[in-house]
């Protein structure tokens, strides 16, 4: 990231003050000095050739701070749309001393690749689902456990009660949290309809490759999904390669998937979550000033993201039923055995994904929620 930084400045002085000494000396002694050693003209060109350098580093150095941010969305998409309207409120309310790059719609890799680009400089930010978030800070990943969190309303209490601590564990590890975006609820979508585990098992299903979770369920399911990253799921889907997948509304329209579907479950299997990232080392970099404008208008992205995902989630929802993709009433006991393969993975994701203790808060907020305890 091109910062304005003004380390330079001494050494620049330092330059100008040699020329004044050098413009003190007399003609006449500059050139029998010149006649005597030859080197007159010579430190002349060096001086010359080093000030210019020194101004052209100084003039990058001062150039506006750009960030450059890597997401899967795509553009056009809802959430791009969000984002640059965000963007266009940090770059006015910095008077352009903050400029934003976005590289959407998978452009830089799957999220395991941005992440990776963070760690190496070459990205700035990322935003990221909680796969990528927990390539992070893997403890994110309780918040997404399989059946486990209901509805927007339980994971809004419980993620409000966790926020400035998850923040934090994200500072810790180099990153600073800007603005929580949700996916929605994940359900499941298939060329047949799924009404038991048995019908699962028939499906050749995508799982995430960094998804510890998803994968976990289906073990549990008996189902082996194949592992690939986010930009191969719709060829694959062409291909054959995979019949199902699994996505909220709104994403699985946004990246043509349910093209290539025909039915989704009614039952979701979790509720998805996201966040806009960047890294501490680049964050450390912008001025106060700066840091204030790119903290408060995220703070009106965040805002903006969790209210409308939802409405966009449930206009999704009825365009794929449009569409003509047929929702598929989960039965009973399709959705309690889940819940009971679901319960029996969440020991077995510690200590690789989070702690036990970490997992016993969120269960206990959830109880509290429930029992009215807020």
């Amino acid at each position: 990231m091109k910062t304005g930084r003004t380390d330079l400045e001494p050494l620049i002085l330092s330059v100008l003050r040699q020329a004044q000494d050098e413009r003190a000396v007399s003609s006449a002694d500059y050139v029998e000095r010149s006649r005597n050693t030859g080197s007159g003209r010579s430190a002349v060109k060096r001086f010359a050739l080093v000030l210019s350098c020194l101004l052209f580093i100084a003039s990058v150095a001062r150039a506006d701070s750009v960030l450059k941010i890597a997401t899967l969305a795509p553009d056009g998409s809802f959430w791009m749309r969000a984002f640059k309207k965000w963007q266009k409120s940090v770059e006015d309310h910095s008077d352009n001393k903050i400029k934003i790059k976005f590289y959407p719609g998978g452009v830089s890799g799957d999220e395991r690749d941005a992440v990776r680009k963070m760690r190496m400089g070459g990205l700035n930010g990322a935003a990221v689902t909680a796969i990528g978030l927990g390539l992070i800070q893997s403890e994110v990943r309780v918040l997404e456990l399989p059946m486990m969190i209901r509805s927007y309303e339980e994971l809004d209490f419980v993620r409000g009660k966790l926020d400035a601590e998850i923040r934090k564990k994200f500072e810790d590890k180099g990153y600073i949290f800007l603005a929580w975006g949700d996916v929605g609820p994940v359900h499941i979508f298939s060329k047949i309809p799924l009404k038991s585990q048995a019908d699962l098992a028939q499906t050749k299903l995508w799982a995430w490759v960094d998804d510890p979770l998803v994968r976990a369920l289906f073990e549990q399911l008996g189902t082996h999904g194949v592992p690939l990253g986010v930009p191969d799921v719709l060829p694959s889907l062409q291909t054959g390669l995979i019949d199902a997948c699994y996505g909220s509304p709104l994403s699985t329209v946004a990246l043509q998937w349910y093209t290539k579907e025909k039915y989704v479950t009614s039952m979701h299997i979790s509720q998805a979550i996201g966040a806009l990232v960047v890294t501490k080392r680049d964050f450390d970099k912008l001025s106060a000033d700066e840091k204030k404008v790119l903290v408060n208008d995220s703070r009106e992205l965040e805002g903006q993201l969790l209210k409308e995902v939802r409405t966009e989630n449930v206009k999704s929802l009825a365009a794929l039923k449009q569409a003509g993709i047929q929702v598929v009433e989960s039965p009973p006991e399709m959705v309690k055995e889940f819940e009971t393969q679901a319960l029996a993975l969440r020991s077995k994701l510690e200590p690789s994904v989070y702690t036990h203790e970490w997992r016993l808060r969120v269960e206990q907020l959830l109880k509290d929620f429930r029992a009215g305890k807020k």
